[in-house]
């Protein structure tokens, strides 16, 4: 195979999978965030790895091109930190100890949907009253998705392509949500 259908394949597996996303549960998170803001409440986005990057970058966007305030936990001190003292699958569970409040909403980021941390998050977040969003691939029960309030699944095995489709998603929010400023 050369390089131009690979491309192409690539691309097209992208499109494919951006296009399965069953819409009202994008409307359902949009609804979500809408009603976390009336509420005056905070919006977290937390995530590993390339997951991470995606958080950081959506949230910058939440904050510049939609004007909604938004944080990560991507703050090296504070992840080294909490990983330290209370252990790695508990740091995004202590950031939400520290940090959020009952009506905040809290979106995970993991393509496994597995990862210890994030679940722990999850479950805390949902526990003191914050409302979860997820956004998942591989196996459709995995553990993340089972917590959250609304749930953004991938049938797909493959990081890469779970990735850019949960960052083409959440920036597809943003985008909604700051046109929707715009108009009203």
């Amino acid at each position: 195979m050369n390089y131009q259908n690979y491309f192409k394949n690539y691309n097209k597996s992208i499109y494919d999978l951006l296009n399965k996303i069953d819409s009202s549960d994008i409307e359902q998170s949009i609804n979500l965030i809408r009603s976390c803001i009336e509420q005056k409440g905070k919006i977290y986005i937390t995530g590993n790895g390339g997951s991470a990057s995606i958080a950081s970058h959506v949230s910058v966007d939440f904050a510049k091109v939609a004007r909604i305030s938004s944080a990560t936990f991507n703050n090296s001190n504070l992840i080294t930190c909490f990983a330290n003292d209370y252990g790695y699958e508990n740091w995004v569970q202590k950031a939400m100890f520290f940090y959020a409040d009952k009506g905040d909403l809290l979106i995970c980021i993991s393509s496994s949907g597995q990862s210890k941390n994030i679940i722990n998050g999850a479950k805390f977040a949902k526990k003191i009253g914050c409302k979860v969003v997820t956004l998942t691939g591989f196996d459709k029960m995995n553990k993340v998705r089972r917590i959250g309030h609304i749930n953004l699944w991938l049938n797909s095995k493959n990081y890469n392509l779970i990735e850019m489709t949960h960052h083409t998603w959440l920036l597809s929010i943003v985008d909604f949500l700051a046109n929707s400023k715009i108009k009203n």
